[in-house]
């Protein structure tokens, strides 16, 4: 059963295949060698999964490839596919986030920018457009940015309702649109901000993931800013599961894609420590929605471990048991093919790792 894993680096995109658990990983050369690749997509809508890759070149600047043979030849458009109107005075820095739309809209990706902005493509992929709705709410200019920059970083459309999407940026916080994107409105009750007089504003949280259960679309699990949370009614309001892990402070949040209350997390120490707890390389794992969490680290390094693990730099493909992997920041890529009850190394010594996806091919 042959596993394709795309890994997005500072100097570009590499593609590792296994046919079987057990096999050796067969790395590619970088592709797009030589840029930012902060954001990787796979649309398994189609009969061949299509694949996108958003490139930051320091030269040309940034763009949206995509491949529809598995990434033996790429398409890039001669133009950029996606920019800001010239009467919004803004310019594309970068991004961070491509998101396939639900199975309702099978033409529909979703792009989030920095500076902070959503755009939709109609046409899988290959042009997109600014929200206008989003990009206009009275809130955008008192967004923040975050240390990487401000950014839109998170976009999950409803898998069952295409009127309901919710994004997450840094910062800025949760905004969810309930009738397709006409109107947009905070979604941050119950998350703390640690570095406000106002501990709990109606929006300005430094959000760093969010993802949706796999079994009930209503329930989200978010890391933040300092404190994990869970939201119930689609991000209505949240609640902190955070108790039983070393550190409420990370980047990575991702969630079995088929059962539910099954989700992974990789603390870091705190906002102005960012090594691991410990300087251990543990992945924690909820069966229970976050009401306990267990680590998981046979197979990972055992020596001292002290590079991240950002916020795209963690995945979980399609495969039953479910694979389960990571990136560093220093270049390790690993994979475990058992829900992350062991892992293995897929690959060492590439560049910092920014984004993952994998899937079943």
């Amino acid at each position: 059963m042959t596993v394709l894993l795309l890994i997005g680096t500072a100097k570009g995109l590499f593609l590792a295949r296994r046919d079987r658990v057990g096999d050796a990983w067969q790395l590619s050369v970088p592709q797009f060698p030589m840029t930012g690749v902060y954001a990787v997509g796979v649309d398994t809508r189609r009969a061949t999964p299509r694949l996108l890759a958003a490139v930051d070149s320091s030269h040309f600047g940034p763009s949206v490839a995509t491949s529809d043979d598995l990434g033996v030849c790429w398409r890039e458009p001669d133009h950029a596919p996606l920019a800001f109107p010239r009467e919004t005075d803004a310019a594309l820095t970068r991004v961070w986030a491509l998101q396939p739309g639900s199975a309702a809209e099978p033409d529909v990706v979703w792009a989030g920018t920095q500076p902070s902005a959503l755009f939709r493509s109609t046409n899988g992929g290959l042009t997109y457009e600014l929200v206008r709705s989003l990009w206009d709410h009275p809130h955008r200019t008192e967004w923040g940015e975050g240390f990487g920059g401000q950014a839109i970083h998170t976009i999950l459309p409803h898998p069952t309702d295409p009127q309901r999407v919710l994004v997450a940026m840094s910062t800025g916080g949760v905004y969810r649109t309930t009738d397709g994107g006409e109107t947009w409105h905070p979604s941050n009750s119950g998350i703390r901000v640690s570095f406000l007089p106002d501990p709990f504003p109606e929006f300005g949280q430094c959000v760093h993931k969010v993802a949706r259960d796999g079994e009930d679309p209503e329930r989200l699990y978010l890391q933040n800013h300092h404190g994990v949370y869970r939201s119930d009614d689609d991000g209505q309001t949240w609640s902190s599961i955070a108790d039983s892990l070393p550190s409420d402070f990370g980047f990575a949040m991702v969630a079995h894609p088929r059962r539910g209350g099954t989700a992974w997390n990789f603390p870091i120490t705190a906002d102005a420590l960012r090594f691991p707890v410990d300087a251990k390389c543990r992945v924690f794992r909820t069966t229970d929605a976050g009401k306990t969490w267990t680590p998981q680290s046979y197979g990972l390094p055992t020596a001292p471990f002290y590079p991240s693990v950002l916020r795209d730099a963690m995945c979980v493909d399609n495969n039953d048991p479910v694979g389960v992997y990571f990136g560093s920041r220093t270049g390790e890529v690993f994979a475990s093919a058992d829900e992350g009850d062991s892992w293995a190394l897929v690959a060492a010594h590439l560049p910092d790792v920014l984004s993952v996806r994998a899937v079943r091919i």
